[in-house]
């Protein structure tokens, strides 16, 4: 407040002073009871004895010779005190103006010298209210003492104004009505006046880059909660409670802040300038500034309202939802143009702890995060309302990042960088997946529609790495059936070779992936390895052959489910595929079969007749109706089974 412009209160309040009174009606001055006295006292108590200069000299000049006690001062004597700042004189002035409407009352005077007298009177009030108000104009900067005076000559005013109203109309005749004189008022208007010279200074320049109602708002931000602070650390204390000295600052500062930002809502904002303007009267304005600690007590009982209407907020949280979700739209989009073109010219990804890295899973996450953390700076209940409007945002997202990832796979196979771009894109999908299912708490239908595009590129990204390999190990799976089953042990070792060579090219996805590619090979592996048992094109007749070659498909089970679990394959739903086939194969009692083919049903739902027929011509010596019998064993209902991964959907048999 100390920086307040030096301008007074309206305009100057000076008046014409008449020359002395009369000798007559200094003659006639009669003398005052006690009571009167010890009413001024007040006002009194303070003065100097001759001599010794008042604390509101300016020149050092002496007071005037003494008079006979109880005496007023003339109007010219008083004049001259309140001329050198001289708030003691305040109690003659009043003392004044009560022998004044006693003579109007006793009809001791005529109608031209009451308006004489009183032009005089409220001259004087004219010089005095100028020296009370001036220091109340700049509390701070004023001495404790004066401003002490200046406050106890306005409260009595004060006192005498609700007299004067409480006795109703004047009944004096020949004098003017003067009360009330409304001098708190006055004091109020300056707190006002003094609000808007305090917020309405031009904010110094700074170099952070904000924008100029960025500046504005935040000058008037700490400048409020500054002169606030001032108020009720060094005013509070000398103002009368009855003043509510916080409160009247309070509010005027509280009214200007309002109407800057009123004046403001009149322009066509722009998205940033917006988001501003809610963080101020959502979030700054009530929680820093008002509910400050300095300032919450003292303004428990002070109603100051919002700084806008509720309407007018409700329209610029829309506008901010509206404008953030379509900013977050337009920035994934630039960053997935960004990414996917480093793909197209063939840049290598980055490498983060040994792995192929995209920067696009975290952007496109903080661009989010930025968007929900922007609206929640506002308020929950505002972060609330958009944070499903991202997460659809985040979905359409992906889906475009998904048909992307499809093009680059169809039209860069030839990239140098092509494989590791595939891996840093499959990568990507860990952060997003973990955003989804941890960070974001997203409903269940919501959370399908998200992770579905990455689960898709995922698979696409699978596909692609594990093409080459799975092509080389066609003709070797094929050996299978070509040689019927002559050596499978030593096939089945140049296929698991094969796949071990092949091993370090994945080296370069995250564990999580790594594992989950290696279940594709473990699937893709055991899929093969029983295509090839239903080629049908194996007949073995005799018990012993059958259980010799049961004891090649156990002992080739267990190789591949061996080097799969090593190299990280997490598919444990695997181990009985073969092993129970191998039974199958081994067993000749048709009702131990058909108890094998009823569990082995229950592990893979996907195991049809088709696959069991396929398996059971194996058995050269099994009759038509006993192979009959065991198929029907498909056909036994045995309730709702769990969600299932596909095996035998995958495997084609005649």
């Amino acid at each position: 407040m100390s920086e307040a412009s030096s301008e007074d209160l309206g305009p100057p309040l000076e008046a014409e002073v008449a020359p002395d009174r009369d000798e007559e009606e200094a003659g006639k001055k009669k003398k005052k009871s006690k009571g009167l006295a010890t009413m001024f006292s007040v006002f009194t108590k303070g003065r100097k004895k001759k001599g010794q200069p008042s604390s509101a000299e300016t020149e050092g000049e002496s007071e005037c010779s003494p008079r006979p006690p109880g005496q007023l001062p003339t109007v010219e004597e008083l004049k001259v005190d309140l001329e050198r700042g001289r708030l003691e004189a305040a109690g003659p002035l009043l003392a004044l103006e009560l022998e004044l409407q006693e003579a109007a009352a006793a009809g001791r005077a005529s109608e031209e010298e009451l308006v004489r007298r009183q032009s005089k009177v409220e001259a004087l009030y004219a010089l005095l209210r100028d020296q009370v108000l001036r220091p109340l104009r700049r509390p701070l900067e004023a001495a404790p003492e004066r401003l002490r005076q200046a406050l106890a000559v306005l409260a009595e005013q004060e006192r005498q104004d609700r007299e004067a109203a409480a006795a109703g109309p004047p009944g004096c005749p020949g004098l003017a009505a003067t009360r009330p004189r409304g001098w708190l008022q006055l004091w109020r208007d300056g707190v006002a006046q003094a609000a808007a010279e305090r917020l309405g200074g031009r904010p110094a320049a700074d170099a952070e880059g904000r924008t100029e109602a960025e500046r504005v708002f935040l000058h008037m931000g700490r400048t409020m909660k500054e002169d606030l602070e001032a108020v009720v650390e060094r005013l509070k204390p000398l103002f009368p409670a009855d003043f509510h000295v916080v409160a009247a600052y309070a509010e005027s500062y509280h009214a200007h802040f309002a109407a800057q930002l009123a004046a403001l809502t009149q322009f066509e904002l722009c998205p940033r300038d917006s988001y501003m303007l809610l963080v101020w009267v959502q979030n700054l304005y009530p929680n820093d500034i008002l509910n400050s600690p300095k300032l919450a007590p003292e303004l428990q009982g002070v109603r100051l309202g919002t700084l806008l209407p509720p309407t007018q907020i409700r329209l610029l949280e829309a506008s901010f939802l509206s404008n953030e979700v379509a900013s977050v739209r337009e920035l994934t989009a630039r960053a997935l143009e960004l990414e996917s073109n480093r793909w197209t010219q063939d840049v290598a990804p980055q490498r983060l702890d040994a792995r192929c890295h995209s920067e696009l899973a975290i952007d496109i996450i903080q661009i989010i995060s930025q968007g929900h953390a922007k609206a929640e700076s506002i308020t929950l209940d505002l972060g609330t309302q958009i944070k499903p409007l991202l997460l659809v945002e985040l979905a359409t997202f992906l889906r475009s990042y998904q048909r992307a990832f499809d093009e680059f796979l169809e039209r860069c196979r030839q990239l140098r960088n092509y494989r590791a771009n595939v891996i840093a894109n499959i990568n990507n999908c860990l952060s997003f997946r973990m955003s989804v299912e941890q960070r974001w708490q997203t409903p269940p239908d919501l959370r399908s529609s998200l992770l579905s595009p990455l689960n898709e590129l995922k698979s696409r990204g699978f596909d692609t790495l594990l093409q080459s390999l799975f092509g080389d190990l066609k003709p070797l799976f094929k050996r299978f059936t070509q040689t019927r089953w002559a050596a499978p042990q030593q096939t089945l070792e140049e296929i698991i070779s094969a796949v071990a060579e092949r091993m370090p090219e994945f080296s370069e996805l995250q564990d999580c992936f790594r594992e989950e590619l290696l279940e594709v090979v473990h699937l893709h592996l055991v899929k093969e390895y029983i295509a090839r048992l239903c080629k049908r094109r194996l007949v073995l007749k005799t018990a012993e052959q059958q259980q010799q070659l049961a004891g090649h498909v156990q002992a080739n089970a267990q190789l591949i489910q061996q080097f799969c679990t090593q190299n990280g394959s997490p598919a444990t739903w695997l181990h009985h595929a073969l092993p129970t086939l191998a039974e199958i194969i081994r067993l000749q009692d048709p009702s131990a079969i058909k108890i094998e083919v009823a569990t082995y049903a229950t592990w893979y739902p996907d195991f049809s007749k088709g696959h069991l027929s396929a398996i059971l011509a194996i058995k050269g010596n099994l009759s038509s109706s006993d192979a009959k019998s065991i198929r029907s064993i498909l056909d036994i209902n045995t309730g709702p089974h769990e969600p299932s991964k596909a095996l035998f959907s995958l495997i084609k048999v005649g």
